[in-house]
Protein backbone atom coordinates (compact mmCIF):
# COMPACT_ATOMS: atom_id res chain seq x y z
CA UNK A 1 0.00 0.00 0.00
CA UNK A 2 1.13 3.61 -0.37
CA UNK A 3 1.45 4.03 3.42
CA UNK A 4 3.65 0.94 3.76
CA UNK A 5 5.85 2.13 0.90
CA UNK A 6 6.18 5.58 2.46
CA UNK A 7 7.01 4.15 5.92
CA UNK A 8 9.75 1.98 4.41
CA UNK A 9 11.04 4.94 2.37
CA UNK A 10 11.22 7.10 5.52
CA UNK A 11 13.16 4.41 7.39
CA UNK A 12 15.56 3.88 4.48
CA UNK A 13 16.20 7.63 4.20
CA UNK A 14 17.17 7.76 7.87
CA UNK A 15 20.31 5.73 7.08
CA UNK A 16 20.14 3.30 10.03
CA UNK A 17 19.04 5.90 12.55
CA UNK A 18 16.18 4.40 14.53
CA UNK A 19 12.89 6.25 14.06
CA UNK A 20 10.18 6.34 16.72
CA UNK A 21 6.52 5.91 15.85
CA UNK A 22 5.60 9.53 16.58
CA UNK A 23 8.44 10.86 14.42
CA UNK A 24 7.22 8.50 11.71
CA UNK A 25 3.67 9.84 12.13
CA UNK A 26 4.94 13.39 11.69
CA UNK A 27 6.81 12.42 8.50
CA UNK A 28 3.68 10.69 7.17
CA UNK A 29 1.57 13.76 7.93
CA UNK A 30 4.06 15.99 6.10
CA UNK A 31 3.83 13.62 3.12
CA UNK A 32 0.04 13.99 3.04
CA UNK A 33 -0.98 10.77 4.78
CA UNK A 34 -3.34 10.42 7.74
CA UNK A 35 -1.39 10.85 10.93
CA UNK A 36 -3.35 8.50 13.19
CA UNK A 37 -1.18 6.09 15.24
CA UNK A 38 -2.99 2.94 13.99
CA UNK A 39 -2.02 3.84 10.40
CA UNK A 40 1.70 3.84 11.22
CA UNK A 41 1.54 0.82 13.53
CA UNK A 42 -0.32 -1.32 10.97
CA UNK A 43 2.27 -0.44 8.32
CA UNK A 44 5.15 -1.18 10.72
CA UNK A 45 3.57 -4.48 11.81
CA UNK A 46 3.26 -5.59 8.17
CA UNK A 47 6.81 -4.53 7.32
CA UNK A 48 8.22 -6.31 10.40
CA UNK A 49 6.23 -9.48 9.65
CA UNK A 50 7.67 -9.58 6.14
CA UNK A 51 11.27 -8.84 7.18
CA UNK A 52 11.65 -5.30 5.86
CA UNK A 53 11.84 -3.57 9.24
CA UNK A 54 13.22 -4.37 12.71
CA UNK A 55 12.05 -2.96 16.02
CA UNK A 56 14.84 -1.81 18.31
CA UNK A 57 13.33 -2.67 21.68
CA UNK A 58 15.85 -0.66 23.70
CA UNK A 59 14.84 2.52 21.83
CA UNK A 60 11.21 1.63 21.10
CA UNK A 61 11.99 2.64 17.52
CA UNK A 62 12.36 1.10 14.08
CA UNK A 63 15.02 0.64 11.38
CA UNK A 64 14.92 -0.74 7.87
CA UNK A 65 16.42 -4.23 7.62
CA UNK A 66 19.78 -4.26 5.86
CA UNK A 67 19.19 -7.81 4.60
CA UNK A 68 15.48 -8.00 3.70
CA UNK A 69 14.09 -11.26 2.41
CA UNK A 70 16.84 -13.39 3.94
CA UNK A 71 16.53 -15.47 7.10
CA UNK A 72 18.93 -14.12 9.70
CA UNK A 73 19.33 -13.48 13.41
CA UNK A 74 20.05 -9.77 13.70
CA UNK A 75 22.38 -8.23 16.24
CA UNK A 76 22.12 -4.47 16.64
CA UNK A 77 24.86 -2.10 17.73
CA UNK A 78 23.31 1.12 19.04
CA UNK A 79 25.52 4.19 19.40
CA UNK A 80 24.62 6.01 22.60
CA UNK A 81 26.04 9.26 21.20
CA UNK A 82 24.70 9.61 17.64
CA UNK A 83 21.83 7.05 17.75
CA UNK A 84 23.06 5.22 14.65
CA UNK A 85 21.99 1.58 14.64
CA UNK A 86 24.20 -0.90 12.78
CA UNK A 87 22.89 -4.35 11.99
CA UNK A 88 25.21 -7.34 12.11
CA UNK A 89 24.07 -10.64 10.66
CA UNK A 90 24.41 -13.74 12.78
CA UNK A 91 23.94 -17.32 11.66
CA UNK A 92 22.46 -18.29 15.01
CA UNK A 93 23.17 -17.84 18.66
CA UNK A 94 26.68 -18.01 20.09
CA UNK A 95 27.91 -21.60 20.47
CA UNK A 96 28.51 -21.35 24.23
CA UNK A 97 25.13 -19.75 24.76
CA UNK A 98 23.45 -22.38 22.57
CA UNK A 99 25.03 -25.15 24.64
CA UNK A 100 23.86 -23.60 27.92
CA UNK A 101 20.36 -23.10 26.56
CA UNK A 102 20.12 -26.68 25.26
CA UNK A 103 21.35 -28.00 28.63
CA UNK A 104 18.53 -26.07 30.31
CA UNK A 105 16.06 -27.69 27.91
CA UNK A 106 14.96 -24.37 26.46
CA UNK A 107 13.97 -24.04 22.79
CA UNK A 108 14.79 -20.64 21.26
CA UNK A 109 12.06 -19.30 18.99
CA UNK A 110 13.53 -15.85 18.48
CA UNK A 111 16.76 -14.18 19.54
CA UNK A 112 17.70 -10.55 19.06
CA UNK A 113 20.87 -8.97 20.39
CA UNK A 114 21.00 -5.23 21.12
CA UNK A 115 24.35 -3.82 22.24
CA UNK A 116 24.72 -0.20 23.33
CA UNK A 117 28.03 1.64 23.09
CA UNK A 118 29.94 3.97 20.78
CA UNK A 119 30.23 3.64 17.03
CA UNK A 120 33.67 3.92 15.44
CA UNK A 121 33.14 7.58 14.53
CA UNK A 122 31.98 8.63 18.00
CA UNK A 123 34.70 6.56 19.68
CA UNK A 124 37.21 8.75 17.87
CA UNK A 125 38.75 6.61 15.19
CA UNK A 126 39.50 3.14 14.05
CA UNK A 127 39.31 0.01 16.14
CA UNK A 128 42.42 -2.01 16.68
Amino acid sequence: TPVRRKVLEILLKNNMRAVGAYELLEDLREAGFRSQPPVAYRALEFLMKHGFVHKIERLNAFVACSLPGEEHAPAFMICRNCDVVSEAHCCGTDLALSSAIMTAGFKIEEAVVEAKGLCQTCAGGSWS
